[in-house]
Protein backbone atom coordinates (compact mmCIF):
# COMPACT_ATOMS: atom_id res chain seq x y z
CA UNK A 1 0.00 0.00 0.00
CA UNK A 2 1.67 3.17 -1.33
CA UNK A 3 1.73 6.23 1.55
CA UNK A 4 -0.09 8.95 1.02
CA UNK A 5 1.63 12.40 0.46
CA UNK A 6 0.43 15.92 -0.31
CA UNK A 7 2.13 18.62 -2.10
CA UNK A 8 2.43 22.10 -0.19
CA UNK A 9 3.84 25.26 -0.96
CA UNK A 10 4.74 28.15 1.10
CA UNK A 11 3.20 31.20 1.66
CA UNK A 12 5.60 33.24 0.68
CA UNK A 13 8.43 32.62 -2.19
CA UNK A 14 10.84 35.03 -4.00
CA UNK A 15 9.31 37.38 -7.12
CA UNK A 16 9.86 35.47 -9.75
CA UNK A 17 11.15 32.36 -8.55
CA UNK A 18 10.64 29.08 -9.96
CA UNK A 19 7.41 27.87 -7.76
CA UNK A 20 8.44 24.05 -7.90
CA UNK A 21 11.96 24.58 -6.06
CA UNK A 22 10.21 25.16 -3.00
CA UNK A 23 7.48 22.65 -3.38
CA UNK A 24 7.05 20.44 -0.30
CA UNK A 25 6.04 17.18 0.17
CA UNK A 26 4.33 16.29 3.46
CA UNK A 27 4.54 12.65 4.44
CA UNK A 28 2.19 10.71 6.57
CA UNK A 29 3.09 11.52 10.10
CA UNK A 30 3.92 15.45 9.55
CA UNK A 31 1.53 17.82 10.42
CA UNK A 32 0.12 20.65 8.10
CA UNK A 33 -1.46 23.53 9.22
CA UNK A 34 -4.95 23.80 7.72
CA UNK A 35 -4.50 27.55 6.17
CA UNK A 36 -4.74 27.38 2.25
CA UNK A 37 -1.63 24.85 1.61
CA UNK A 38 0.82 26.43 4.22
CA UNK A 39 3.50 24.17 5.74
CA UNK A 40 4.15 24.23 9.58
CA UNK A 41 6.35 22.59 11.76
CA UNK A 42 6.01 19.40 12.59
CA UNK A 43 5.50 18.54 16.04
CA UNK A 44 8.57 16.27 17.74
CA UNK A 45 7.51 12.74 19.25
CA UNK A 46 8.66 12.45 22.52
CA UNK A 47 11.38 9.48 23.47
CA UNK A 48 10.18 6.89 25.01
CA UNK A 49 11.46 6.62 28.56
CA UNK A 50 13.73 3.54 29.54
CA UNK A 51 13.81 1.39 31.70
CA UNK A 52 16.89 0.12 34.08
CA UNK A 53 17.04 -3.03 32.07
CA UNK A 54 16.78 -0.97 28.61
CA UNK A 55 19.37 0.76 29.23
CA UNK A 56 21.87 -1.87 30.91
CA UNK A 57 20.97 -4.57 27.64
CA UNK A 58 21.19 -1.71 25.37
CA UNK A 59 24.84 -0.55 26.91
CA UNK A 60 26.07 -4.06 26.99
CA UNK A 61 24.83 -4.75 23.48
CA UNK A 62 27.01 -1.80 22.48
CA UNK A 63 24.01 0.08 21.10
CA UNK A 64 25.17 3.93 21.01
CA UNK A 65 22.19 5.70 21.33
CA UNK A 66 21.46 3.76 24.11
CA UNK A 67 24.61 4.29 25.59
CA UNK A 68 24.77 8.20 24.57
CA UNK A 69 21.66 8.16 26.69
CA UNK A 70 23.08 6.70 29.50
CA UNK A 71 25.60 9.03 29.65
CA UNK A 72 22.85 11.98 29.47
CA UNK A 73 21.54 10.18 32.63
CA UNK A 74 24.61 9.89 34.77
CA UNK A 75 25.58 13.35 33.32
CA UNK A 76 21.62 14.97 34.95
CA UNK A 77 21.58 16.53 38.22
CA UNK A 78 17.81 15.79 38.23
CA UNK A 79 17.33 12.97 41.99
CA UNK A 80 15.75 10.50 40.01
CA UNK A 81 18.41 10.22 36.95
CA UNK A 82 20.88 10.37 40.15
CA UNK A 83 19.71 7.35 41.48
CA UNK A 84 18.99 5.64 38.53
CA UNK A 85 22.04 6.37 36.90
CA UNK A 86 23.58 4.55 40.06
CA UNK A 87 21.78 1.36 39.68
CA UNK A 88 22.82 1.29 36.43
CA UNK A 89 26.39 2.03 36.91
CA UNK A 90 25.96 -0.74 40.02
CA UNK A 91 24.58 -3.38 37.34
CA UNK A 92 26.98 -2.71 34.56
CA UNK A 93 30.06 -2.78 37.14
CA UNK A 94 31.08 -6.42 37.04
CA UNK A 95 31.52 -5.63 33.12
CA UNK A 96 34.20 -3.02 33.35
CA UNK A 97 37.26 -2.25 33.79
CA UNK A 98 39.49 -4.44 31.30
CA UNK A 99 39.94 -1.18 29.07
CA UNK A 100 43.20 0.81 28.81
CA UNK A 101 42.81 4.22 30.45
CA UNK A 102 45.02 6.54 28.77
CA UNK A 103 44.98 10.38 29.95
CA UNK A 104 46.24 13.34 27.89
CA UNK A 105 46.85 16.86 28.50
CA UNK A 106 48.86 19.64 27.12
CA UNK A 107 48.18 23.38 26.31
CA UNK A 108 46.23 24.63 23.95
CA UNK A 109 47.79 24.52 20.58
CA UNK A 110 49.45 21.57 20.98
CA UNK A 111 47.64 19.61 18.94
CA UNK A 112 45.86 17.33 21.15
CA UNK A 113 42.71 16.66 19.07
CA UNK A 114 45.26 15.99 15.71
CA UNK A 115 47.10 13.23 17.40
CA UNK A 116 43.69 12.20 19.26
CA UNK A 117 42.40 11.63 16.14
CA UNK A 118 45.62 10.11 14.19
CA UNK A 119 46.12 7.46 17.08
CA UNK A 120 42.49 6.60 17.55
CA UNK A 121 41.80 6.05 13.74
CA UNK A 122 45.64 3.87 13.80
CA UNK A 123 43.77 2.13 16.70
CA UNK A 124 40.78 1.25 15.15
CA UNK A 125 42.12 0.55 11.97
CA UNK A 126 45.25 -1.34 12.57
CA UNK A 127 44.82 -2.80 15.48
CA UNK A 128 41.49 -3.33 15.53
CA UNK A 129 40.05 -1.47 18.88
CA UNK A 130 37.30 -0.11 19.75
CA UNK A 131 37.75 3.52 21.11
CA UNK A 132 35.91 6.09 22.89
CA UNK A 133 37.06 10.13 23.50
CA UNK A 134 36.03 11.46 26.52
CA UNK A 135 37.06 15.11 28.10
CA UNK A 136 37.38 16.99 31.26
CA UNK A 137 37.22 20.38 30.88
CA UNK A 138 35.39 22.23 33.67
CA UNK A 139 35.41 25.32 32.01
CA UNK A 140 34.23 24.82 28.90
CA UNK A 141 30.74 26.20 29.54
CA UNK A 142 33.13 29.59 29.93
CA UNK A 143 35.12 29.19 27.47
CA UNK A 144 33.51 27.53 24.81
CA UNK A 145 37.13 26.01 24.01
CA UNK A 146 38.51 23.12 22.00
CA UNK A 147 35.77 20.97 23.58
CA UNK A 148 32.91 22.42 21.94
CA UNK A 149 34.97 21.66 18.71
CA UNK A 150 36.63 18.43 19.12
CA UNK A 151 34.24 16.41 17.36
CA UNK A 152 33.63 18.35 14.29
CA UNK A 153 38.02 18.15 14.27
CA UNK A 154 38.12 14.57 14.60
CA UNK A 155 36.05 14.29 11.32
CA UNK A 156 37.79 10.71 10.68
CA UNK A 157 37.77 9.33 14.04
CA UNK A 158 34.11 10.01 14.38
CA UNK A 159 33.15 8.55 10.86
CA UNK A 160 34.73 5.53 11.95
CA UNK A 161 32.28 2.47 13.28
CA UNK A 162 34.29 1.50 16.30
CA UNK A 163 35.32 4.99 17.29
CA UNK A 164 32.77 6.90 19.88
CA UNK A 165 33.50 10.65 20.98
CA UNK A 166 31.43 11.95 23.70
CA UNK A 167 32.29 16.17 24.71
CA UNK A 168 32.40 16.96 28.21
CA UNK A 169 29.53 17.80 30.74
CA UNK A 170 29.76 21.78 30.97
CA UNK A 171 29.33 23.46 34.01
CA UNK A 172 29.81 22.59 37.23
CA UNK A 173 32.29 22.03 39.66
CA UNK A 174 35.75 20.16 38.78
CA UNK A 175 34.61 17.18 41.17
CA UNK A 176 31.30 17.20 39.85
CA UNK A 177 32.74 16.63 36.52
CA UNK A 178 35.29 14.13 37.28
CA UNK A 179 32.43 12.24 38.96
CA UNK A 180 30.25 12.21 35.73
CA UNK A 181 33.47 11.68 33.73
CA UNK A 182 34.41 8.28 35.64
CA UNK A 183 31.25 7.41 35.26
CA UNK A 184 30.52 7.95 31.55
CA UNK A 185 34.39 5.73 31.21
CA UNK A 186 32.64 3.15 32.93
CA UNK A 187 29.90 3.47 30.43
CA UNK A 188 31.85 2.66 27.45
CA UNK A 189 34.05 0.25 29.05
CA UNK A 190 30.46 -1.58 29.51
CA UNK A 191 29.78 -0.86 25.99
CA UNK A 192 32.94 -3.00 25.01
CA UNK A 193 35.04 0.15 24.46
CA UNK A 194 38.50 -1.17 25.22
CA UNK A 195 40.54 1.97 25.06
CA UNK A 196 39.60 4.95 26.63
CA UNK A 197 41.30 7.88 25.75
CA UNK A 198 40.20 11.27 28.60
CA UNK A 199 41.59 14.78 27.06
CA UNK A 200 41.64 17.83 29.16
CA UNK A 201 42.66 21.02 27.84
CA UNK A 202 45.18 21.75 30.85
CA UNK A 203 43.59 24.03 33.44
CA UNK A 204 45.51 22.72 36.10
CA UNK A 205 43.47 21.28 38.33
CA UNK A 206 42.10 19.28 35.45
CA UNK A 207 45.48 17.21 35.05
CA UNK A 208 45.62 15.79 38.65
CA UNK A 209 41.80 15.09 38.05
CA UNK A 210 42.14 12.90 34.81
CA UNK A 211 45.55 11.53 36.21
CA UNK A 212 43.66 10.12 39.33
CA UNK A 213 41.09 8.32 36.84
CA UNK A 214 43.58 6.45 34.02
CA UNK A 215 46.28 4.20 33.71
CA UNK A 216 48.62 6.17 31.59
CA UNK A 217 49.37 9.89 31.76
CA UNK A 218 50.09 11.38 28.22
CA UNK A 219 52.34 14.89 27.91
CA UNK A 220 52.10 16.94 24.71
CA UNK A 221 54.18 19.40 23.91
CA UNK A 222 55.47 21.43 21.06
CA UNK A 223 58.46 22.75 20.49
CA UNK A 224 57.50 25.76 19.38
CA UNK A 225 56.60 26.93 22.76
CA UNK A 226 60.55 28.40 23.85
CA UNK A 227 64.16 27.30 24.07
CA UNK A 228 63.48 27.16 27.63
CA UNK A 229 61.12 25.45 30.09
CA UNK A 230 59.15 28.35 31.26
CA UNK A 231 56.30 26.87 29.28
CA UNK A 232 55.87 24.05 31.08
CA UNK A 233 54.61 23.35 34.01
CA UNK A 234 57.14 20.98 36.37
CA UNK A 235 53.98 19.79 38.06
CA UNK A 236 52.08 18.75 35.71
CA UNK A 237 55.65 16.97 34.17
CA UNK A 238 55.70 15.26 37.03
CA UNK A 239 52.15 13.56 36.50
CA UNK A 240 53.24 12.37 32.91
CA UNK A 241 54.22 8.87 32.12
CA UNK A 242 55.31 10.20 28.57
CA UNK A 243 55.91 13.30 26.84
CA UNK A 244 55.50 13.50 22.95
CA UNK A 245 56.55 16.54 21.57
CA UNK A 246 54.42 16.67 18.47
CA UNK A 247 54.10 18.89 14.97
CA UNK A 248 57.99 17.29 14.00
CA UNK A 249 57.36 17.98 10.73
CA UNK A 250 58.89 20.91 7.91
CA UNK A 251 61.30 23.09 9.26
CA UNK A 252 60.31 22.19 12.84
CA UNK A 253 62.07 18.94 12.85
CA UNK A 254 65.73 20.02 14.62
CA UNK A 255 63.62 21.73 16.84
CA UNK A 256 61.28 19.19 18.00
CA UNK A 257 64.54 16.47 18.59
CA UNK A 258 66.39 19.30 20.98
CA UNK A 259 63.42 19.96 22.33
CA UNK A 260 63.50 16.06 23.17
CA UNK A 261 66.93 16.19 24.66
CA UNK A 262 66.19 19.27 26.88
CA UNK A 263 62.89 17.45 28.32
CA UNK A 264 64.52 13.97 28.51
CA UNK A 265 67.24 16.13 30.70
CA UNK A 266 64.16 17.45 32.64
CA UNK A 267 62.62 13.83 33.08
CA UNK A 268 65.84 12.90 34.91
CA UNK A 269 65.46 14.53 38.03
CA UNK A 270 61.61 13.98 38.56
CA UNK A 271 60.90 11.10 40.40
CA UNK A 272 58.35 8.78 38.25
CA UNK A 273 55.14 8.85 39.02
CA UNK A 274 54.44 4.84 37.98
CA UNK A 275 56.62 2.47 40.19
CA UNK A 276 59.20 0.25 38.01
CA UNK A 277 58.61 2.81 35.16
CA UNK A 278 60.92 5.40 33.55
CA UNK A 279 58.96 8.14 31.87
CA UNK A 280 59.73 8.17 27.59
CA UNK A 281 60.20 11.51 25.22
CA UNK A 282 59.86 11.03 21.98
CA UNK A 283 58.85 13.35 18.49
CA UNK A 284 55.85 12.94 16.79
CA UNK A 285 54.08 14.65 13.83
CA UNK A 286 49.98 14.17 14.20
CA UNK A 287 49.43 15.70 10.73
CA UNK A 288 52.52 13.02 8.83
CA UNK A 289 51.46 10.47 11.38
CA UNK A 290 55.09 9.37 12.16
CA UNK A 291 56.13 8.25 15.39
CA UNK A 292 51.93 7.44 16.13
CA UNK A 293 52.52 3.54 16.07
CA UNK A 294 55.90 4.00 18.23
CA UNK A 295 54.11 5.85 21.05
CA UNK A 296 51.34 2.82 21.20
CA UNK A 297 54.18 0.33 21.32
CA UNK A 298 55.76 2.55 24.21
CA UNK A 299 52.15 2.50 26.16
CA UNK A 300 51.47 -1.46 25.26
CA UNK A 301 54.73 -1.84 26.86
CA UNK A 302 54.02 0.57 29.69
CA UNK A 303 50.51 -1.73 30.57
CA UNK A 304 52.93 -4.95 30.20
CA UNK A 305 55.33 -3.97 32.68
CA UNK A 306 53.22 -2.66 35.01
CA UNK A 307 50.99 -5.38 35.09
CA UNK A 308 53.42 -8.23 35.70
CA UNK A 309 54.29 -6.14 38.63
CA UNK A 310 50.68 -5.74 40.03
CA UNK A 311 51.06 -1.65 39.62
CA UNK A 312 48.09 -1.46 37.27
CA UNK A 313 45.96 -3.46 40.02
CA UNK A 314 47.20 -1.64 43.08
CA UNK A 315 46.86 2.25 41.10
CA UNK A 316 43.08 1.14 40.18
CA UNK A 317 42.25 0.39 43.90
CA UNK A 318 43.99 3.74 44.99
CA UNK A 319 41.82 5.28 42.42
CA UNK A 320 38.81 3.29 43.40
CA UNK A 321 39.01 4.77 46.76
CA UNK A 322 40.05 8.49 45.94
CA UNK A 323 36.78 8.32 43.88
CA UNK A 324 35.24 6.68 47.51
CA UNK A 325 36.54 9.65 49.52
CA UNK A 326 35.54 12.09 46.92
CA UNK A 327 31.74 11.09 46.36
CA UNK A 328 31.45 10.69 50.18
CA UNK A 329 32.46 14.54 50.40
CA UNK A 330 29.61 15.64 48.07
CA UNK A 331 27.09 13.49 49.10
CA UNK A 332 28.01 14.89 52.51
CA UNK A 333 27.55 18.48 51.62
CA UNK A 334 24.41 17.50 49.11
CA UNK A 335 22.48 16.14 51.53
CA UNK A 336 23.27 19.14 54.19
CA UNK A 337 22.38 21.69 51.78
CA UNK A 338 18.84 20.08 51.60
CA UNK A 339 18.12 20.44 54.97
CA UNK A 340 15.05 22.55 55.51
CA UNK A 341 16.40 26.61 56.30
CA UNK A 342 20.34 25.62 56.23
CA UNK A 343 20.62 28.12 53.24
CA UNK A 344 19.41 31.14 55.17
CA UNK A 345 21.50 29.98 57.79
CA UNK A 346 24.44 29.81 55.33
CA UNK A 347 23.88 33.34 54.05
CA UNK A 348 22.99 35.04 57.79
CA UNK A 349 26.70 33.58 58.84
CA UNK A 350 28.42 35.12 55.63
CA UNK A 351 26.90 38.38 56.22
CA UNK A 352 28.28 38.46 60.04
CA UNK A 353 31.68 37.23 58.61
CA UNK A 354 31.73 39.71 55.79
CA UNK A 355 30.55 42.40 58.62
CA UNK A 356 33.86 40.93 61.38
CA UNK A 357 31.24 39.96 64.17
CA UNK A 358 32.55 36.38 64.09
CA UNK A 359 35.13 34.57 63.23
CA UNK A 360 35.14 32.12 60.18
CA UNK A 361 35.67 29.27 62.34
CA UNK A 362 32.55 29.71 64.88
CA UNK A 363 30.37 30.75 62.06
CA UNK A 364 31.24 26.98 60.75
CA UNK A 365 31.10 25.39 64.24
CA UNK A 366 27.75 27.24 64.49
CA UNK A 367 26.13 26.28 61.73
CA UNK A 368 27.02 22.82 61.82
CA UNK A 369 25.91 22.52 65.49
CA UNK A 370 22.40 24.55 64.74
CA UNK A 371 21.41 23.09 61.20
CA UNK A 372 19.05 26.74 60.86
CA UNK A 373 19.40 30.31 61.04
CA UNK A 374 21.06 31.61 64.32
CA UNK A 375 18.49 34.13 66.35
CA UNK A 376 19.26 38.16 65.40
Amino acid sequence: MSEKKETKVPEWIPEGADRRFFTTSIMSGVDASEADGTVSRASRPKRRELSLEDYKRGVLAGDRTVLARAITLVESNAPAHFDLAQRLIAELLPHTGRAFRIGITGVPGAGKSTFIEAFGTMLCGEFGKRVAVLAVDPSSSLSGGSILGDKTRMENLSRCKDAFIRPSPSGGMLGGVARKSRETMLLCEAAGFDVILVETVGVGQSEVTVRSMTDFFLLIQLAAQGDDLQGIKKGVMELADGILVNKCDGNMVEKSNLKRAELLGVLHFLASPTPGWTPFCEVCSAVEGTGIRHAWELLEKFRRTVESSGVFGERRARQKIQWFDTLLEQEILREFYSRKNVERSVGHYRKLIASDKISVAAAVKGLLGEGAAPEK
